[in-house]
């Protein structure tokens, strides 16, 4: 399955030059967070697959403009075509906005969902706003990521762990790509495709 993996920033790629076979084999498509309702639409217009999305922490415009024709897997284990995917959007709370999450929060909001992974026997990709703690992360509070990604890793052993909110021109060390551990983890930031 070939997986197009969006955040953060609209790819001009794929919408100021957008030619519609640049989406020809993608068989889904996951949105990371931070992205214009009308642009995700756009793109649900084109694909010939579901457009799956998590909130960012500037997505509170969702609200009153959600995506059309795109489907929200926030606090939720969305299966699509055996592949198993527990959504977590949001960052960590740095001042007090919509979608923004302390890290007791976000803990409390993966217990809730720990019986639909059990039921559903695991699950493949752990879909998510903020990166996990200490990797791909930052120092600076509105990016520093989450602990207990680091727990879900560990307990469900996903194949993948996609996230966005670190961005490639922030001048960090931006990782496209890196491991923890069974899991290989992709920040989307703008745009990648993965096969799983």
């Amino acid at each position: 399955m070939k997986i197009l993996v969006l955040a953060d920033e609209e790819s001009r790629y794929l919408w100021d030059f957008f030619e519609k076979k640049k989406l020809d084999g993608i068989d889904l498509i996951l949105s990371c967070g931070d992205l214009a309702p009308q642009y995700l639409s756009f793109l649900a217009t084109y694909a010939k697959c579901p457009v799956l999305y998590i909130h960012g922490n500037h997505d509170a415009c969702y609200k009153e403009t959600p995506p059309e024709g795109c489907i929200s897997i926030d606090d939720k284990v969305y299966e699509y075509n055996g592949i198993r995917i527990l959504g977590l959007g949001g960052s960590r709370c740095y001042n007090y906005g919509e979608y923004q999450y302390t890290e007791e929060q976000m803990q409390k909001r993966y217990k809730k969902l720990k019986s639909k992974i059990r039921r559903k026997k695991g699950i493949d990709i752990l879909l998510t706003h903020s990166p996990a703690y200490k990797i791909n992360d930052s120092d600076d509070l509105p990016h520093t990521g989450f602990k207990c990604f680091i727990d879900i890793m560990e307990e469900q052993q996903p194949k993948y762990f996609i996230h966005g909110h670190v961005h490639i021109n922030y001048g960090r060390d931006f990782k496209r790509e890196s491991e923890y551990k069974n899991t290989k983890i992709i920040n989307a930031y703008e745009r990648y495709v993965i096969e799983l």
